[in-house]
């Protein structure tokens, strides 16, 4: 289990085909902290670390994972967002989140609202697969725990702080780009 509040950046250093799967080495700062077998979440998705040194670790993401999430587009010197899971006992800061991304969406709109001083995101997805979104609830975009404030049959909008947008992989998400969705 995961809490949706991003730990770290991961730039993905090293991308190797392995038949369907996909083996990805991340650079980051919590690499040093990680061991065989630890589950971590990378853009919202539930890998387990294969191998790792004080600044790379490397998970597979197998093709099923490749198929439901952006992973399979991830390019050498991309940045994702990384959080480890939840230990027993540790607060829960955004809402639960599995790690289990339930399908794509693509980001439509982005702007700054300056007299709310915050970035709105607009994103779309297939309602065929019969995910859903609610005004207030839940949603978990590249592993980011967000409230939805426009919620459409195949759309719904995010509101970012500055913080958030600086300290995730929002910085760098614009109209085209495909994000993760985890829906409540």
């Amino acid at each position: 289990m995961f809490t949706g509040i991003i730990e770290a950046f991961g730039m993905v250093s090293e991308l190797k085909k392995e038949n369907a799967n996909l083996r990805i080495t991340i650079e980051s700062g919590l690499a040093s902290s990680l061991k065989i077998g630890q589950s971590v979440a990378h853009n919202g998705v539930c890998l387990s670390v294969v191998a790792c040194d004080t600044k790379t670790y490397t998970v597979t993401a197998i093709d099923q994972i490749l198929v439901r999430s952006n992973l399979g587009t991830l390019q050498k010197g991309d940045l994702i967002n990384l959080e480890r899971s939840m230990k027993l006992g540790d607060p829960v800061d955004g809402h639960l989140v599995k790690g289990h991304v339930d399908q794509i969406a693509e980001c439509r709109k982005r702007k700054w609202v300056w007299r709310r001083g915050n970035w709105t995101y607009t994103f779309a997805y297939d309602p065929i697969k019969g995910n859903l979104t609610i005004e207030k609830g839940f949603i978990t975009v590249n592993g980011v725990s967000l409230t939805v404030i426009d919620s459409k049959k195949d759309r719904f909008s995010v509101a970012i702080n500055p913080y958030t947008h600086e300290h995730t992989n929002f910085h760098k998400l614009g109209p085209g780009k495909i994000v993760n969705l985890e829906f409540d």
